[in-house]
């Protein structure tokens, strides 16, 4: 064969290689994608979705920059090779009431290797709803719609995207395994309703990182089912902590198992890192918990395990103690001000102590007044290590 010939061949065989690795661009625009934050884009949406979907390949679906008004969408897979979409503009939320009864405003369903990125903002536009029913004590408006929702979603990155005014919380993990959140931007009022940051149920290996949340709930709240779930480097605040429950809600829920929390910064929030659960005859377990290397800054309960959990007293409890137990429970290096003179309260279930709870270098002094910061145990077992301030209880 001649030299010429095996170039050729080499050639060819490079273009249909790239050719199989280069995704394939599907811009919302081209499907009569409107900016401008006045025409529902939905179907442009979908129909987009839809071809990278089917795509034998890489995908990319790009919506460009400009403002895009969308109400609730589907993206459902499964689809035909990985998938990418690429929020390099805004999407804007609808305030039409007729929409709020949907689970999700956009909602990624039984997607394999997917990738959310761009640089883009998702505006939920929150305030229009959450007003509605008296919002702040009525249960129905966990109704509302959450930002973006994952539901049974495998081997995911999302990265880079900016989230605004959710109407519930920003964005909900649910059966989903081996996610990233990566420099994520969350933003709501302190005194918005149930705008979770990031809410993660009954999904394994989900990992979140260099993100900054404000918001009014639980900046992370890691709720039944959940295993090897990893929080590293988010700033919180304000916002209720990163929250692991409530527990022991509903019969036959699955434990939640190995958690860790490290490097995060909270200021003024409610609470740092909590673990809390109902008092009610459902049992589970709640175990492998490390946080380490925390800094809190005018924290009002920096660290609180509670098995007393009642948000709206009074609550009608079940039974006289939690049915959750709670066991090897590490806190370590974590240092800064408490906001309330008790600083560390661990409430555990009479019926089921908690076992094997570690503090470790703990510094958490009183900052109004400055003064001495004291803990609270009930039901709590483990032991105490290096430096402590408030004065350990265990």
């Amino acid at each position: 064969m001649g030299r010429s010939r095996v170039f050729l061949l080499l050639f060819l065989l490079v273009w249909v290689t790239e050719g199989l690795t280069q995704p394939k661009f599907f811009n919302v625009m081209d499907y009569g994608a409107v900016g401008g934050g006045k025409t529902d884009n939905s179907k442009a949406f979908l129909k987009a979705w839809s071809d990278a979907c089917q795509w034998n390949g890489k995908s990319r679906v790009v919506v460009p920059q400009g403002t895009f008004k969308l109400y609730p969408v589907i993206f459902s897979g499964p689809c035909n090779g990985p998938i990418a979409f690429v929020i390099r503009g805004t999407l804007k939320a609808t305030t039409d009431p007729s929409s709020f009864s949907a689970h999700s405003w956009i909602n990624f369903r039984y997607v394999d290797e997917l990738t959310v990125s761009g640089g883009g903002t998702l505006d939920g536009q929150g305030a229009s709803a959450w007003h509605l029913n008296n919002c702040k004590s009525n249960p129905q408006c966990q109704a509302l719609p959450i930002s973006m929702s994952f539901d049974f979603v495998t081997n995911a990155i999302v990265q880079r995207i900016k989230s605004y005014d959710s109407k519930n919380a920003h964005f909900k993990v649910f059966g989903c395994h081996n996610m990233d959140f990566r420099k994520i931007r969350i933003s709501a009022p302190a005194d918005s309703p149930n705008t979770d940051g990031i809410k993660i149920g009954s999904s394994y290996r989900i990992r979140i990182a260099r993100s900054r949340i404000a918001t009014g709930d639980d900046c992370v709240a890691i709720v039944e089912g959940s295993k090897r779930i990893h929080v590293s480097k988010v700033f919180c605040g304000p916002g209720h902590g990163i929250s692991i429950g409530s527990l022991g809600g509903y019969a036959n829920e699955d434990d939640v198992v190995g958690v860790v929390v490290k490097n995060c910064t909270f200021l003024g929030t409610s609470n740092g890192v909590r673990i809390k659960t109902w008092a009610s005859p459902y049992a589970s377990k709640a175990s492998n918990f490390t946080f380490q290397d925390i800094f809190m800054d005018d924290v009002l309960n920096p660290i609180t395990i509670d098995q007393e959990y009642c948000p709206n007293p009074p609550c009608s409890q079940q039974t006289s103690s939690s049915s959750v137990q709670i066991s090897d429970i590490t806190y370590k290096n974590i240092w800064g001000r408490s906001s309330s003179e008790v600083a560390v309260s661990l409430v555990c279930s009479k019926s089921r102590p908690c076992k094997n709870v570690v503090l470790e270098n703990i510094n958490l002094a009183h900052s109004n007044p400055p003064g001495r910061s004291s803990s609270v145990c009930l039901h709590a077992k483990g032991a105490s290590h290096g430096s402590q301030t408030p004065p350990p209880c265990l």
